[in-house]
């Protein structure tokens, strides 16, 4: 899985709002917390902003703040908005696509990825992500002795 700009950035924007005082966010601010360029945030809170997930207020005193509780946003939910399901092949979603002969074996590791994928992206929340406290199965990932090594 290839995390583009788009999705790191809506993250750690969501992260930014879900550590804010009580009351909407600036934009800028959270642009220069996070060292994130303006116009592309701004892009990005607006596509979050549909989905339900940021409110916005206008105004003085406006900006944005979470649309939920942190701990009902997950990372999922976020990638879904900004980039799409979470797996596919050629811009399709697995269970669409068909394989003949020696490759069709292929569709049921497609659809493993995305089941890993689920397993960690539905399991950890924003809440998760801003203590640090990490579900333990996704923790136990990490400790793998291989997880850290560049392939």
């Amino acid at each position: 899985m290839q995390v583009n700009a788009k999705v790191d950035y809506a993250l750690r924007a969501l992260a930014e709002l879900a550590v804010a005082d009580p009351g909407p966010m600036k934009a800028e601010a959270i642009s220069r917390a996070q060292g994130i360029p303006p116009k592309f945030l701004e892009n990005i809170l607006l596509e979050l902003r549909h989905a339900g997930i940021v409110l916005s207020q206008r105004g003085a005193e406006g900006g944005y703040r979470l649309g939920q509780p942190a701990n009902e946003i997950t990372l999922a939910d976020v990638i879904r908005v900004v980039d799409g399901p979470l797996a596919n092949v050629r811009g399709l979603r697995p269970e669409r696509l068909e394989y003949l002969g020696p490759a069709t074996s292929l569709l049921q590791v497609w659809i493993a990825l995305r089941a890993n994928m689920r397993a960690v992206l539905e399991r950890v929340t924003l809440e998760d992500l801003v203590t640090g406290n990490l579900p333990p199965e996704v923790v136990e990932l990490t400790e793998t002795p291989d997880a850290w090594s560049r392939r």
